[in-house]
């Protein structure tokens, strides 16, 4: 099951061009995007009303767009507008409209009700596109339901063990307790390790004298949205007071869309505010990330298939676990809210 009623993140925006049909499978539906001849968004439901072929595989007609298997037209509202050999075309022949939005570089969509769609309650990702920021885009498909990923998101205390050439730092970060806050749509996550080794991806990009202050700051709320402000500066320069000096400043992007039940499209970026005329340090941070990301990829993964071989399974909760345990706790809550309004909606 998941959450319908929020916004998820559909594609990067240059995934979509005004010639192609993009076709991507969110929360177990088939979805198609494309642009109008005027740039617009919109996307459909990517399953032909008639005999339910994917309108992905068929054309572009302009703004419409036809099936190729028995060459009905549908309109950018999905209303299907030509049926050929057809005198009359019922009016229930469309298929479903889903609002979207793009902002920041990320196509956003909602996959519940369209009339509760508020544009407002999109997160902010302004650093994606920011000039004072510099990032590059990432993408990797995980085989694996997004509840396992986001626990990993939860718990850092994984960095010095999964990414110690990478993200990881010394094994002082792991035994760090983080500030956990719940918020009404998921939970805070505050991270100070103080006079601790910089990790690797970073040391390949700035010099430090000695040790630094590390913090990771971030939001995770529902669907499964992670925005977080993190960095290191030397220690003893101010940062745990808010002074940033000689920082090396990031401001992670990260969105983890259902594929299905087990599988998880996850869009990324880390933006960095230092030597951002320097397209090498982007590169250097961005392929630091991506090797993370598939560390992570790989550990979640095996996780996920041990798992598979023993239902019954209870796993220990450890006081590490709490962000991880309030952040399932919400998903749960809105999906009971949600299946009570569909029922109480059904029953008037």
């Amino acid at each position: 099951m998941f959450v319908k009623n929020t916004w998820y993140v559909a594609a990067w925006d240059n995934e979509v061009t005004e010639s192609n049909l993009f076709s991507r499978t969110i929360t177990g539906i088939p979805v198609l995007l494309y642009r109008t001849s005027d740039g617009a968004l919109h996307a459909l439901e990517d399953r032909c009303c008639h005999r339910g072929a994917p309108l992905s595989i068929g054309r572009r007609e302009g703004d419409y767009v036809r099936c190729m298997y028995h060459g009905l037209k549908f309109d950018p509202t999905g209303q299907c507008v030509e049926a050929p050999s057809q005198q009359r075309i019922p009016p229930q022949a469309r298929v479903r409209a889903f609002p979207v939005v793009q902002r920041n570089r990320w196509i956003w969509i909602w996959m519940g009700d369209p009339e509760k769609a508020d544009p407002h309650l999109i997160p902010d990702t302004r650093w994606l596109d920011d000039p004072a920021w510099r990032s590059l885009d990432g993408y990797i498909h995980y085989d694996v339901n997004y509840l396992l990923i986001a626990d990993n998101l939860l718990d850092f205390s994984h960095l010095p063990f999964v990414h110690p050439t990478t993200l990881g730092g010394g094994e002082d970060y792991a035994a760090v307790q983080p500030k956990v806050e719940r918020l009404d749509d998921g939970v805070r996550i505050i991270r100070w390790a103080l006079n601790t080794e910089a990790p690797p991806f970073a040391t390949q990009v700035k010099n430090w004298p000695g040790k630094v202050d590390r913090w990771n700051i971030y939001n995770f709320t529902i669907p499964a949205i992670l925005l977080m402000d993190s960095g290191m500066a030397p220690t003893g320069t101010g940062a745990p007071e808010g002074t940033r000096v000689d920082a090396a400043e990031f401001r992670g992007c990260q969105a983890l869309t259902p594929e299905t039940e087990n599988s998880t499209h996850y869009f990324f970026a880390h933006p960095h505010n230092f030597a951002i005329d320097n397209p090498e340090v982007t590169k250097s941070v961005h392929q630091s990330v991506v090797t993370a990301f598939d560390e992570d990829r790989e550990i979640v993964t095996a996780q996920q298939k041990s798992l598979a071989l023993a239902p019954n399974f209870k796993m220990i909760p450890f006081s590490i676990d709490a962000a991880l345990s309030q952040f399932r706790w919400v998903v749960e809550r809105r999906l009971v809210e949600e299946a009570e309004a569909e029922r109480q909606g059904k029953a008037a």
